[in-house]
């Protein structure tokens, strides 16, 4: 193993680069949870967390990973047997429609290419052919961090909202939430299931669900078993500035620093600096005459950038060669595009010169691996970075 110096450079799609300032505040000493100061802490952070969700109702928080807050989103709404519909967008829907069936619903799923987002055309359809309204809800990740494809949210609510169709909306935003536009009440969303790993800058280890007054309701009559993943225990306690288990204390710390930093740049400014970063990977990957996966210019990922490698290729063998070398890693093609892509982060905590950095690794990475590439995908993102600079 090459003894490498310098900061490693974390570039996968999450989790992200902590700030030394998050760190720091995690390192101060656990308080109880119980007192004064603790409660004033939980009360300060619900509030502050409703303006990166776009919401002005209850955020649920969980000491868990995503994959518990899509748990939470499907038992705290559903009920045994029923229908939901949910888009094969990536690896990750296809988790979320497995939990789904695991959990005992019957799941219809709209098949997918992996290279393009939740169609709205295709929801219509399926809402229309639906007169009796048995799909109970759609589920969509907004961001398929697989691929590096962002479904288009508004688009899928008119389709609701056009057929008059009551399904509750759910929509995953563990890789956009606080890097990509995203409006959970102005889209209509029901149930926003988000995580602390990618661009609210903490290591993992919370949740979220963001839940419209429509999926309070349906969780009154919801059948599907739940105790942990309960809401309703949760919003009782976090009213007296309490949660109903032992709350990860130190990552609360963590989140109460990244929100002030989230709230000092400003969400516009963080959503236009994720675009800009994102422009400047795309002109990088097509300058060195390679493919982005994502096939629709509507739906190319603020957070991430996946690189489809010419056949004959091993995309695993360009990370390899980039995290030995370079000390850099990449994020690895998952299920069915395992080798054929890999994937750049460049969400969170990230500036235009670790950018220029990345990605001279990567041309380097792809140069030292045999790919056939042109050595201007460097210069053409740094054009990007410098014509679309900060504050331009």
């Amino acid at each position: 193993m090459t003894l490498h110096t310098g900061r490693h450079f974390l570039q996968i799609p999450g989790p992200t680069n902590v700030p030394d300032q998050v760190l720091r505040a995690m390192a101060r000493p656990t308080i109880d949870h119980r007192g004064p100061e603790f409660a004033a802490l939980t009360r300060r952070l619900l509030a502050e967390l409703q303006p990166v969700f776009g919401t002005t109702g209850p955020v649920v928080v969980y000491p868990a990973s995503g994959t518990g807050a899509w748990e939470a989103a499907l038992v705290n709404t559903l009920s045994p047997g029923d229908r939901v519909l949910c888009f094969e967008t990536g690896h990750f829907a296809t988790l979320w429609r497995a939990m789904a069936e695991q959990l005992g619903l019957d799941v219809d799923f709209v098949p997918g290419d992996w290279r393009h987002g939740a169609d709205p055309a295709r929801l219509a359809e399926r809402l229309a052919a639906d007169a009796g309204h048995t799909i109970k809800a759609v589920c969509v990740v907004h961001n398929e961090t697989s691929t590096g494809v962002t479904s288009r949210i508004p688009a899928l609510r008119r389709a609701l909202d056009e057929a008059g169709h009551p399904a509750l909306l759910l929509v995953d935003t563990i890789s956009s939430l606080a890097s990509i536009d995203y409006r959970h009440d102005a889209w209509g969303v029901d149930v926003t299931v988000a995580g602390s790993q990618k661009g609210l800058m903490l290591p993992p280890g919370l949740s979220f669900n963001a839940v419209s007054q429509k999926a309070l309701a349906a969780s009154r009559t919801a059948g599907l078993p739940r105790s942990f993943w309960d809401w309703r225990p949760i919003l009782e306690a976090n009213e007296h500035g309490a949660f109903p288990y032992t709350p990860a204390t130190n990552l609360l710390y963590g989140l109460d620093e990244a929100l002030a930093m989230l709230r000092a740049e400003g969400l516009p400014a963080v959503f236009a600096r994720h675009a800009r970063h994102a422009r400047a990977t795309r002109a990088a990957v097509r300058a060195w005459g390679l493919e982005v996966l994502c096939a629709d210019e509507r739906e190319h990922s603020g957070s991430l950038t996946a690189v489809l490698l010419p056949d004959g290729h091993d995309a695993d063998k360009v990370r390899e060669i980039v995290l030995e070398r370079f000390d850099m890693s990449l994020g690895a093609g998952l299920g069915r595009l395992t080798g054929r892509i890999f994937r750049i982060g460049h969400l969170g905590h990230l500036g235009d010169l670790t950018l220029a950095g990345t990605l001279a690794g990567v041309q380097l990475g792809l140069q030292l691996a045999g790919v056939p590439v042109s050595p201007d995908g460097l210069g053409a993102a740094l054009d990007v970075l410098r014509e679309e600079g900060e504050g331009a």
